[in-house]
């Protein structure tokens, strides 16, 4: 399949809300574009680095075990944060990984944004069952 990338925003859920509710302004939702966050269809999360989960002020909310390639392991679980990729978005919580890895792109915000890999482009595009329109399962 090779290396798939996208680009994303990744928003400060709690501040999002407040600049909806006139309470800040919107340059001071904590946010982070990354031009190339990794699309790692093995995950199941959003996984950040620890120093940008930081920067975005989030809290951590359990521990959980993780299969990793370095066998299993306890990781922080934080919540949430606003998911932006082309057009679309999702509210997910966050997992916490090394500072020296890359964002990664689980397939849950895959599967909740109606997004999936295009092998042959190395890109994820609109699932094409549902012709390019955002549709999410409920069955």
């Amino acid at each position: 399949m090779g290396r798939v990338t996208a680009t994303a925003v990744v928003s400060n859920i709690h501040d999002f809300y407040r600049h909806h509710l006139g309470e800040i302004a919107e340059g001071e939702v904590r946010k982070f574009e990354i031009a190339e966050a990794l699309v790692d269809t093995g995950a199941s999360n959003l996984s950040l680095p620890k120093s940008m989960i930081a920067a975005l002020g989030l809290f951590p909310m359990k521990k959980r075990r993780v299969m990793t390639v370095a066998g299993v392991q306890d990781v922080a679980i934080f919540g949430a944060v606003d998911l932006r990729i082309d057009g679309r978005n999702c509210t997910c919580d966050v997992t916490e990984i090394p500072d020296e890895c890359p964002v990664l792109i689980g397939q849950v915000p895959l599967q909740l944004m109606d997004f999936v890999v295009d092998p042959k482009r190395h890109r994820i595009i609109a699932n094409p069952a549902h012709n390019g329109e955002w549709i999410m399962d409920l069955f």
